[in-house]
């Protein structure tokens, strides 16, 4: 009977092991999802202000068709919002 114990335990002890060893991984996979979700987010956040971007250069556009200097604008105004946002992020 105490042998019938002692190999009950130990067969718990041993479930136990892989359960933790299987949670231990679980947490691991659920980590990686997270850093890739937090990493599409930024990529999506990124393309949602190219796009801004480029309807704001499409509004800029003159009737001649003189893109250049409306590029050069644009960039001027989002080189000052960059350096706007990383000031308010200090």
């Amino acid at each position: 009977m105490f042998e019938e114990i002692q190999q009950n335990f130990e067969r718990i002890i041993a479930l136990y092991e892989g359960e933790r060893e299987a949670n231990a991984d679980l947490r691991s996979r659920l980590a990686a999802s997270e850093a890739s979700n937090d990493t599409y987010r930024k990529q999506i956040t990124e393309l949602e202000r190219q796009v801004e971007n480029l309807r704001l250069a499409e509004a800029f556009l003159t009737p001649t068709g003189s893109s250049d200097s409306a590029k050069e604008r644009i960039d001027k105004l989002i080189k000052e919002i960059n350096k706007c946002i990383s000031l308010l992020e200090k």
